[in-house]
């Protein structure tokens, strides 16, 4: 039976491709790709010859069925986004949900994904954390920051350079010049970086550099002693 299969892709380091993935992606039908230049890219360097599709946010509701069906005609084809797992805030949650909703079989790839290795190099706890993806740009935005100052899990969101020390601003705002931080970025990349400090020292830092490259920040949770106001909780 034909699948749909959901392949993640390197976030940088064309290395960290693996060897199921480069197979799937060699046996496949068909490809969708977020940006098909950035994935013709990637199929050059594993010397992969395969028919690709655009599927990205401002198409996948129009295409979806379309995929569908070939799926359900024999065809197995597989996702890919630009960078990372597919449905991490990148297109694919639709498309998932769509193939369920008909009976198709889903494969899904383990992978790469930019949150996890910023979640482990920021040394705050890793066993209880709640991923917020990017922020709203405007509506809801300031609600969501104000819903996190209570927040007793690891925090982590994606941001982009443009707005990193804005984002870091609210957050200090919201949570406080002092709760600790860390900021990773060009993860896997030969730049790549990861600064840890207090939200008021990552923005000092970052307002005197320019930023490239996709952003994770992770912020330290809200311990008992922060939450009670005293100092004999743990």
């Amino acid at each position: 039976m034909s699948k749909l299969y959901i392949v993640p892709t390197p976030i940088g380091n064309l290395e960290d491709i693996t060897l199921r993935a480069i197979r799937i992606l060699k046996e496949c039908d068909l490809i969708l790709a977020e940006d098909t230049r950035n994935t013709i890219h990637l199929l050059k360097h594993l010397q992969i010859d395969k028919p690709l599709k655009s599927y990205h946010q401002h198409n996948e509701h129009k295409i979806v069925q379309e995929i569908v069906d070939l799926i359900q005609h024999g065809k197995n084809i597989a996702l890919v986004s630009d960078a990372g797992t597919p449905a991490i805030s990148d297109p694919g949650f639709l498309l998932v949900r769509e193939c369920i909703a008909a009976g198709i079989d889903i494969e899904t790839l383990p992978g790469p994904t930019a949150f996890v290795p910023a979640l482990v190099n920021s040394g705050f706890p890793c066993d209880n954390f709640i991923f917020i993806g990017f922020l709203p740009i405007k509506k809801g935005r300031s609600t969501k920051i104000k819903s996190l100052l209570e927040e007793t899990k690891t925090i982590v969101l994606y941001e982009s350079p443009y707005r990193l020390v804005k984002t870091l601003e609210e957050l200090k705002n919201s949570l406080g010049a002092d709760r600790r931080a860390s900021v990773s970025r060009e993860l896997t990349k030969i730049y790549e970086e990861t600064k840890r400090g207090t939200l008021q020292e990552l923005i000092a830092y970052f307002s005197l550099k320019t930023v490239k490259g996709e952003i994770v920040i992770v912020v330290e949770a809200l311990n008992k002693k922060q939450k009670n106001g005293t100092e004999t909780e743990a």
